[in-house]
């Protein structure tokens, strides 16, 4: 399978295109606004692998050439740039794709960070609207600590909350998610549920913010 990862050179895009490309075999595709600097970051994550003895090919590409040869899509970026992403590769997407987002709006003042819904529920709920009506929007990965997902060297046991409309869609993503050792995928139902995870996060970089030795916090449901 094809992964591109549009906003494949920023933290999130960095950690899953690092850790596809060293967990599995599917082709992992780094996109960007800037095609240069694709092309250098997916440069930078093979030499990374190959440095771990992992023979991987990572390429990088404008965002738009990078979803017209992919199955599944990642919006790897941030929830002011999500609908100009979209509307840039719509033309990209066929039949059958999926546009993954794990996008989420925040605001910060003196009291930590709170969520700040878009009006049109959530910024999951933005991408499904942006997006062409025959390609399926899934949200997963919103509750991953970047850095320490990045860092091959260090173990993870964290739980991605899947959300969607479309079952298969849903599949594909927690079958994606669960092949990053350590990942487990959980279905916490349609696009409607979208704000109650992407709510999550903000609360998660408080705690953090807040508390010594828990910068790398995760989610794991028991």
């Amino acid at each position: 399978m094809r992964i591109a990862l549009c906003g494949g050179t920023g933290d999130i895009g960095e950690a899953l295109a690092l850790r596809w490309a060293y967990h599995t075999d599917h082709e992992v595709l780094v996109g960007s606004r800037d095609p240069d600097r694709a092309r250098e970051k997916a440069e930078e994550y093979e030499t990374e692998l190959d440095s771990r003895g992992v023979e991987a090919t990572v390429k990088g590409f404008a965002n738009e050439m990078a979803a017209d040869r992919a199955d599944v899509v990642v919006l790897a970026v941030p929830a002011y740039h999500l609908v100009d992403t979209v509307e840039a590769v719509a033309e990209s997407l066929d039949e059958g794709n999926v546009l993954v987002t794990p996008a989420v709006g925040m605001k910060r003042d003196d009291d930590g960070f709170h969520y700040n819904a878009p009006g049109a529920g959530s910024v999951a709920a933005l991408a499904a609207e942006a997006a062409p009506d025959d390609v399926s929007v899934v949200g997963a990965f919103h509750n991953l600590a970047a850095g320490r997902l990045a860092n091959l060297d260090a173990d993870v046991d964290w739980d991605t909350l899947v959300f969607g409309d479309d079952p298969d869609a849903k599949d594909i993503v927690s079958m994606l998610a669960e092949e990053i050792d350590g990942l487990r995928a959980l279905d916490v139902g349609g696009l409607a549920n979208a704000s109650e995870v992407e709510a999550l996060t903000p609360l998660l970089i408080n705690v953090a913010m807040n508390n010594e030795g828990m910068h790398d916090l995760g989610v794991k449901f028991h």
